[in-house]
């Protein structure tokens, strides 16, 4: 068995690039932002979509498919939002 260092050195290179943890490639805040952008434009395309089945201009199969993501992205930020206030609540009850 022929060990090199550089051989070994490579190999260590390797082994603790492996090993490390990966760095977030977005920030949180940017996280939120898209999140907020993601809802409030399927919001807005439910309206649109809910806007031209009004006058004709989009068929019923259309209206239910915007409407239920409307309603999926709704309930996804009612959960987000129990989700944080559960846990501010659980911050406070904390002995100090």
């Amino acid at each position: 068995m022929d060990i090199r260092t550089s051989t070994a050195a490579q190999s260590y290179a390797k082994a603790r690039t492996a090993a490390a943890p990966d760095q977030p490639s977005v920030g949180l805040t940017a996280a939120f932002e898209r999140a907020a952008e993601s809802f409030t434009q399927t919001l807005a395309q439910g309206e649109e979509t809910a806007r031209a089945a009004m006058t004709g201009k989009a068929d019923p199969h259309a209206l239910v498919e915007a409407l239920a993501a409307s309603q999926m992205a709704v309930e996804t930020a009612v959960t987000l939002r129990d989700k944080v206030v559960e846990a501010y609540q659980e911050i406070l009850r904390m002995p100090v």
